[in-house]
C-alpha cells in the first residue's frame, strides 16, 4: 500500500535525490547538502513541537508500505513571515485619464507587499517521475488537509499555495528574464539557489518597489504572470477542486499564481469526520467508496487512501489497512471520501 507519513532522519539521502529530480524552479527543497540537512533537522523537530502556528515546516513523505522505497513529498509551513518578510506582487489596477482629453486607460500593474504574513503554505509537493500515474500525487496532497484538521490548533486561519512559475526548454523564466535579472545580473538557476537557500529576502529588497507597468515588460514576461509549470498543473488542478482560488497574487520570483482558501473552506478539512475503528478482514462491502483516511497521531501521523463504508460512529478497516495506519480496534481515526477520479 502506499501511505503518507512523516519524514524521519532517515530518509536524508532520498531528500537529496529528490532535490536532484526536481529542477530548477523547485525552490522549497534546493539541491544543497548542508540546506537540506537542516531542513531534514528542522521538520523532523516540527512535529514535536508546541502546538500553534510558528515558522516551522512539517515534511511528509510518500511510502510504499510493500518495500519501503519512498516515491515523493509534501510539507506545510505552519506560518509564513514571522521570521522574516514574505513578499509577492500582487497584481493590481492603475488608471490614467483625463477628462478634458477624453483619454481613460487603465493598466495592469504589480505591487510588492506583504499580505500572505502569518498564513499556513503548502509547500514541497513532489512526485517522483517514475511513480507518477499511480494516484500517489493526490495522496501526497491531500493528506496534508487530514493532518491540518486533526492537529487545527498548529496552523493559520488562511492557507496559501505557491504554484511553481512556467520554465522554458533551457529551464530560463521568461518573468526573470524580463525583470528580475536587470536588478541582479545573474541567470534563473543561481536566482532559484538564493531563493532555495532562504534568500528571498535579498531578491524582495532589490526589486524596484515602485508599481510596475505590466505592460512595459516584454511579451514573452507577461504570457507567463500567474502561469504554472507543466508539471504543477495537476497538483494547481487538486487544490482548486479543493476549494483553493487565485487572487491576484503572484511570486516575485518566477510569477507563479498563489492560490490561498481559509480551511473551512478547504473540502477535505471541513467534510473530515473521526470514527472510532473496527478491524475486519471480510470483502470490501458492494457500497464501499475510496476514502482518505489518517490515524489521529502527530508524530506517528500516517494516511493512506482505501475503499469503505463508514457507519455514523464507527469504520471498518482491513488488517492491512490498520497496519498501514498503525491502529487498532477502539482506536480513532479521521477520514474523508474521495472524488470518484483522483489526480495522480
Amino acid at each position: 500500500m502506499l501511505r503518507v507519513r512523516p519524514i524521519a532522519s532517515t530518509d536524508d539521502s532520498l531528500l537529496h535525490q529528490i532535490a536532484r529530480e526536481s529542477g530548477p524552479g523547485f525552490t522549497s527543497l534546493p539541491d544543497n547538502h548542508d540546506l537540506l540537512v537542516s531542513k531534514l533537522e528542522q521538520a523532523v523537530s516540527a512535529f514535536r513541537s508546541a502546538p500553534e502556528p510558528a515558522p516551522l515546516t512539517y515534511l511528509f513523505v510518500l511510502e510504499d508500505t510493500e518495500t519501503g522505497e519512498v516515491l515523493g513529498t509534501s510539507g506545510i509551513t505552519a506560518a509564513v513571515g514571522l521570521d522574516a518578510p514574505w513578499y509577492h506582487y500582487h497584481i493590481g489596477t492603475i488608471v490614467h485619464a483625463s477628462h478634458q482629453l477624453g483619454i481613460y486607460n487603465e493598466f495592469r500593474t504589480l505591487y510588492l507587499c506583504n499580505d500572505y504574513t502569518g498564513s499556513s503554505e503548502l509547500c514541497s509537493l513532489f512526485l517522483r517521475p517514475d511513480f507518477r500515474g499511480r494516484g500517489g500525487g493526490g495522496l501526497l496532497s491531500r493528506a496534508r488537509f487530514l493532518f491540518i484538521a486533526q492537529h487545527r490548533a498548529r496552523f493559520a486561519d488562511r492557507i496559501i499555495a505557491e504554484m511553481r512559475g512556467f520554465t522554458d526548454q533551457d529551464d530560463s523564466n521568461p518573468f526573470w528574464e524580463g525583470l528580475g535579472q536587470h536588478f541582479f545580473s545573474m541567470h534563473y538557476r543561481e536566482a532559484d539557489f538564493l531563493t532555495g537557500s532562504g534568500n528571498k529576502v535579498v531578491i524582495a529588497e532589490l526589486m524596484p518597489k515602485h508599481p510596475i507597468y505590466i505592460h512595459l515588460l516584454p511579451p514573452a514576461a507577461q504570457a507567463i504572470i500567474g502561469e504554472v509549470h507543466p508539471n504543477t498543473r495537476p497538483a494547481c488542478k487538486l487544490l482548486k477542486a479543493q476549494g483553493f482560488r487565485f487572487e491576484d497574487y503572484v511570486d516575485i520570483f518566477d510569477a507563479g499564481p498563489t492560490l490561498a482558501a481559509r480551511p473551512e473552506e478547504v473540502h477535505a478539512i471541513a467534510r473530515s469526520r473521526t470514527l472510532e475503528v473496527v478491524i475486519d478482514d471480510q470483502a470490501v462491502p458492494e457500497g464501499a467508496r475510496s476514502y482518505l483516511v489518517s490515524n489521529t497521531q502527530c508524530v506517528d501521523f500516517r494516511c493512506t487512501q482505501a475503499r469503505l463504508q463508514p457507519g455514523r460512529r464507527r469504520v471498518a478497516l482491513t488488517s492491512e489497512v490498520a497496519a498501514c495506519l498503525e491502529v487498532q480496534t477502539g482506536d480513532r481515526v479521521r477520514l474523508v471520501s474521495l472524488p470518484a477520479v483522483t489526480e495522480s
